[in-house]
C-alpha cells in the first residue's frame, strides 16, 4: 500500500495569521494584508518591510505578539489525530524566527519554511525563501519519493501545493478564493477536514 504524508499550511489553517495580530497590535492597518489579498509573496514581504522601517518596529517586536498566540481552537486536536494515522509536515511562507513557537504549542510538529536577516539591534534586514515555490517543489519530491500527498491550505500561496498534490483542500480559505479555484473543495470546520483526508488515506 503507499504511503501518505499529508501537508498543511500553517497560518489560517492552525494558528491565526501573525501579521494580521500584529497589526492589530501595532494600529497599522497595512500590515493586515497577508497571502489571500497578495498573490505576489515578494510584494506582499516587500511591502511589508517598507512599513516596519518606516515605523521603526524590529523582530522582537513582531515576536513579542507571536508570544501571546495560540493555535486556533480544536487545531492541537485535529493535528493530534492526524499525526496519530500519518506523516504530517507543515509547509509555510513563514519564517523560523516566527514559527518556533507555535510550534511548541502543536507539539513540535516537522515545519519547512522560510528565514529572516537581521541586523545587530534587531531590524529585519531582508527575507530568504528556502526555495521560490516550495510548498509545491516539497510536495512534488514527496511524490518522487512514492508518496501519495494530501494537501490543505487556505491562501494564493497555497493553490500550486494543492494542485501539485493527490488531493488538495481549502481550509477557512475566502470565498473570493474559493471562487476562482471551485475544483478544491472547501471546508470550515477541522472535524470535517479530518474526515476527507482520511477517507483518502
Amino acid at each position: 500500500m503507499q504511503q501518505t504524508i499529508v501537508t498543511l499550511d500553517l497560518e489560517g489553517v492552525l494558528v491565526p495569521e501573525i501579521w494580521i495580530a500584529f497589526a492589530e497590535k501595532t494600529g497599522i492597518p497595512e500590515l493586515r494584508r497577508t497571502t489571500r489579498d497578495e498573490p505576489d509573496y515578494d510584494v506582499l514581504m516587500k511591502g511589508r518591510l517598507a512599513i516596519l522601517d518606516q515605523h521603526g518596529l524590529k523582530l522582537p517586536d513582531i515576536q513579542d505578539v507571536i508570544s501571546t498566540l495560540s493555535p486556533m481552537e480544536g487545531a492541537k486536536a485535529f493535528l493530534d489525530e492526524l499525526r496519530a494515522r500519518t506523516q504530517v509536515i507543515i509547509l509555510s511562507d513563514t519564517f523560523e524566527e516566527f514559527a518556533q513557537p507555535l510550534m511548541r504549542h502543536l507539539g513540535m510538529p516537522s515545519i519547512f519554511c522560510h528565514h529572516l536577516e537581521t541586523d545587530d539591534a534587531g531590524r529585519i534586514v531582508d527575507y530568504k525563501l528556502r526555495q521560490p515555490n516550495q510548498k509545491q517543489k516539497a510536495v512534488a519530491a514527496f511524490k518522487s519519493l512514492n508518496y501519495k500527498v494530501i494537501a490543505a491550505g487556505d491562501s494564493f500561496n497555497d493553490t500550486t501545493m494543492l494542485g501539485e498534490a493527490d488531493r488538495g483542500f481549502f481550509f477557512h480559505a475566502p470565498e473570493s478564493i474559493r471562487t476562482q479555484f471551485p475544483h478544491f473543495q472547501g471546508f470550515d470546520r477541522y472535524e470535517d477536514l479530518l474526515t476527507a483526508i482520511k477517507a483518502e488515506l
